[in-house]
């Protein structure tokens, strides 16, 4: 079955994941709008290159193209978690649960600001976890400071992520206030060169506005959801809950850069869903920078599940929901 074959790190999965991918984009395929705005990068950035991601694609190569931007992502993600020992053994779950999950919606299969900030969320994770055994991370802080501040000139609420700096801080090192103090200087230095140019070029009142999120935005309305919405979520819930009783058999078996490195994922869905204060415009698009963390706690739930019939039937429903809300 499904879930058992990628249990195994087989080359073959690879062909897997791909058909997965494709076979949940069957929906944007069949309802595919006669035009797709390109992707605006945040006015910061956006005022001064004038670069219209996307401009030029037709409806179809844009969502092939969030396709294989995905799969990358998914493959990308999937390295990491193998190369850090979550599971014990390498396997392809992750890349499996995170192509799955992109698909969840039909707002996440089209090229999006958030979709290319995963990029960056995961290149982010990939260091945070490396910073437990390591002397000296003031560099490392330094660097994630400063892709903190590219993925927020893509995208403005992922400036959340600067807080998810401390708090691996607080999870993984002793306090040492160089450490803490270096990732503000990495991001200022971007905003700060970004700032020169602006004043350089007698725009220094549009780089002023770049900080309006700050001082006068108003808490967005929610996202309105259809009923059916709820259909793909409620199987993707159950996931969890069981996620979470089968981390409670085995939590305190793992070694402690695990256990803390979960923790930094929880902490990291969190952020995402309190950073929609930080943007007007919100779309169901920004919750894909849940994906990352969420498609970990499910691959961790299908590594370890035990009862066979009840973990392949899961998927199978996932999978079927998804399909169901695309096709309706």
């Amino acid at each position: 079955m499904i879930i058992n074959q990628h249990r195994k790190f087989s080359p073959a999965n690879i062909l897997f994941v791909c058909l997965v991918g494709g076979l949940l984009c069957l929906g944007i395929f069949i309802h595919l709008p006669s035009e797709i705005p390109p992707v605006l990068l945040e006015p910061a950035l956006n005022n001064l290159l004038d670069i219209d991601i996307g401009m030029g694609l037709d409806p179809y190569s844009n969502v092939l193209t969030a396709l294989i931007l995905t799969l990358l992502q998914a493959f990308f993600l999937n390295k990491v978690i193998n190369h850090f020992n979550f599971f014990n053994k390498p396997n392809f779950l992750t890349a499996l649960m995170y192509i799955t999950l992109v698909s969840v919606f039909l707002p996440f299969l089209i090229l999006s600001p958030t979709l290319i900030c995963n990029f960056i969320a995961i290149w982010m994770l990939s260091k945070l976890f490396s910073i437990y055994k390591q002397n000296d991370v003031k560099g490392l802080m330094f660097d994630l400071g400063i892709i903190v501040a590219i993925g927020s000139l893509i995208y403005f609420p992922f400036i959340i992520m600067l807080l998810l700096l401390w708090i691996a801080l607080v999870l993984f090192r002793p306090f040492i206030w160089r450490e803490w103090i270096t990732p503000l200087l990495g991001f200022a230095n971007i905003y700060f060169l970004i700032g020169v140019i602006y004043y350089w070029l007698d725009r220094f009142d549009e780089f002023e506005a770049i900080l309006s999120p700050f001082m006068n935005n108003k808490l967005t309305s929610p996202i309105g959801t259809d009923y059916q919405d709820y259909i793909v979520l409620a199987p993707i819930g159950l996931g969890l809950l069981l996620f979470l009783s089968v981390l409670k058999d085995h939590y305190f078996r793992s070694v402690v850069h695990i256990r803390k490195s979960f923790q930094l994922l929880f902490y990291m869905i969190l952020l995402v869903i309190a950073s929609f204060y930080f943007s007007n415009s919100i779309g169901i698009t920004h919750f894909l920078l849940c994906v990352p963390a969420l498609a970990i706690y499910l691959a961790y739930y299908f590594t370890y599940a035990k009862v066979k019939w009840l973990y392949e039937s899961l998927f199978v429903i996932i999978i079927a929901s998804i399909l169901y809300l695309q096709l309706v």
